[in-house]
């Protein structure tokens, strides 16, 4: 941005104000669709715009963590996202918002790894994500993490059966895929902060330019506080932090009702006219 520019949506912040009309406190709309085949999803928020695809191979379990399956995050940003990007090279923030998804959703035991495992020590499901960013306009931890999650809940795997030593992995047309175990859905949300004790949840991509601190609170509709990540040097009082979590526990609990929402209108619209995969089980 020129300088110009700058002081245009500083002086826009000093009044309370942003570029794109919103209220300091208000995030940008959520839209959520899901693709053709199970665990794509295409996330937007405003004009950032992302899709996710999560994929599972039969492989070898971690020495260390024999009677668990693997999980995996991969990103992938290059210049038709924002020519601030270099295809090819990852940057210090794509870096960021990898180890901030994996550790809001591995590590606060979203995805249950332990129903990913085939044979103790010798075989397991490897689930993996990989992230694909198409416009970036701010707000890749937030939107990375609704697609990650709700991509995993849309998710079938293929069944497997154990045949003495030899495991085997049936096709749709044998068994009905089976879903992921998703123990709760994490949701991240991000605050900016700048000078004169000014706040901004989900920051645009000029805001998060002139910001001079950043926090990520990472937590579920239960309340439940999976990850608090804060960057720079700016002090804040316990009760800005317990507003920060109220109004993150309000936001997480209104998206994961979208979510489901939308995961309902997907399972309707492919079972309609038939009993479909998901209709196969009984009460019994």
């Amino acid at each position: 941005m020129s300088s110009i520019e700058q002081a245009f949506v500083q002086s826009l912040l000093e009044d309370q104000k942003r570029v794109s009309g919103r209220r300091l406190n208000e995030a940008r709309k959520l839209e959520l669709a899901f693709g053709g085949s199970y665990g794509h999803v295409e996330v937007k928020m405003g004009r950032t715009r992302l899709v996710a695809q999560v994929s599972s191979q039969v492989a070898k379990p971690r020495d260390d963590r024999p009677f668990e399956g693997l999980f995996l995050i991969t990103t992938d940003v290059s210049s038709m996202a924002s020519p601030r990007f270099e295809n090819g090279r990852q940057t210090v923030d794509e870096l960021m918002v990898t180890r901030l998804i994996e550790k809001a959703i591995r590590r606060s035991n979203a995805l249950d790894l332990e129903s990913l495992c085939i044979v103790a020590g010798q075989s397991c499901w490897m689930v993996r994500a990989d992230v694909h960013y198409l416009e970036y306009d701010g707000g890749f931890i937030d939107a990375s993490c609704i697609a990650v999650i709700a991509a995993l809940l849309h998710f079938r795997r293929p069944d497997t059966s154990i045949d003495g030593s030899r495991t085997i992995v049936h096709t749709l047309d044998e068994r009905p895929p089976v879903p992921l175990s998703v123990l709760h859905v994490p949701i991240c949300v991000s605050w900016s902060f700048f000078d004169n004790d000014i706040i901004v949840v989900d920051a645009d991509e000029a805001e998060q330019d002139l910001r001079i601190g950043s926090m990520t609170i990472t937590i579920n509709k239960d309340r439940d506080i999976c990850q608090f990540t804060k960057a720079g040097k700016i002090p804040l009082s316990s009760q800005q932090i317990i507003e920060c979590c109220e109004q993150a526990h309000g936001r997480a609990r209104e998206i994961t009702d979208l979510i489901h929402e939308k995961l309902k209108q997907d399972f309707e619209k492919r079972n309609r006219g038939n009993m479909g995969f998901d209709l196969a089980e009984n009460d019994r």
